[in-house]
């Protein structure tokens, strides 16, 4: 069986095609740049653009399964390629922003619940990935800091959230796209600790054998140093992250040990994964 890879440069998505691939599985990697290694060794890497949807029969062309991101502006367009085309089971990479109370005002909320509704209503079947807080938003928000000053910064560093390792996200979309049981299953995925922000940090100066200063900083001085490494619709969501992990206690999960047998990785080795990063 084959299994298109969208995005497979994406810091989840590599992980994905590469963990297939050592499982002997058929992998087709996607990138709207296809001129690009490869993360499968011996796999071409294939052009698709989910915004542009011309180039997406040729891409799913054969294939049984898929793992993909969320793209509102493309997500019709990729239904009616993935239904053309024979495409059994999708796994959806898309965020536990859809599960908040507010998620009606989350442009985030609004851009993964549209793509799950497309997916949910298309008649393929599917799994969703719920993620909370990703670990590698670490990168967005420090890795410049931390790497020219040696300083990280937020609004509050004693807000706690629970980071989820990009690896724990892809063995879980490895698990589900190869094992039976997770159609029509939209798993929830937290971090396996709650850490305060301050915490982190210490994690990231001791995989990196550094002191790391911590600057307390206003929510607008916060958005303007934000909008110097993220795109602008994550900005607000991070400070309501920070807002929320100031006030309440972040929710954990063990969902990665129920689905694969393997215990979450934690946000210390996390940071020694990506100690050069911040070096």
């Amino acid at each position: 069986m084959v299994t298109v890879v969208f995005g497979a440069r994406g810091n989840v998505a590599r992980h994905v095609a590469a963990e297939l691939a050592a499982r002997g599985e058929q992998v087709r990697p996607t990138s709207r740049t296809p001129d690009t290694t490869s993360p499968v060794p011996g796999a071409e890497v294939v052009a698709a653009d989910l915004e542009r949807p011309e180039t997406l029969p040729a891409a799913l062309d054969g294939a049984d399964r898929v793992f993909l991101y969320a793209k509102p502006d493309g997500i019709d367009g990729f239904v009616a390629a993935a239904q053309s085309a024979g495409v059994r089971h999708v796994v959806l990479l898309s965020s536990g922003a859809v599960l908040s109370d507010t998620s009606e005002h989350n442009p985030i909320a609004r851009m993964h619940g549209a793509v799950e509704s497309a997916i949910a209503e298309s008649g393929l079947e599917w799994t969703f990935l719920r993620p909370g807080m990703f670990a590698t938003n670490a990168l967005w928000w420090w890795q410049h800091s931390i790497r020219a000053r040696g300083v990280a910064y937020a609004t509050d560093p004693e807000s706690r959230t629970a980071p989820i390792h990009e690896k724990d996200l892809a063995a879980l979309a490895v698990a589900a796209l190869t094992e039976p049981g997770h159609h029509g299953r939209a798993y929830p995925v937290w971090g396996v600790e709650a850490l305060t922000l301050r915490e982190q940090v210490r994690r990231i100066g001791a995989a990196i054998d550094r002191e790391i200063a911590f600057e307390v900083v206003s929510a607008d001085e916060a958005r303007a140093r934000l909008s110097e490494t993220m795109p602008a619709y994550g900005i607000e969501p991070v400070l309501a992250g920070w807002a929320a992990g100031a006030t309440g206690t972040p929710n954990v999960s063990a969902i990665v040990e129920e689905v694969t047998g393997r215990p979450g990785r934690s946000f210390a080795q996390w940071a020694m994964d990506h100690a050069g990063d911040f070096r």
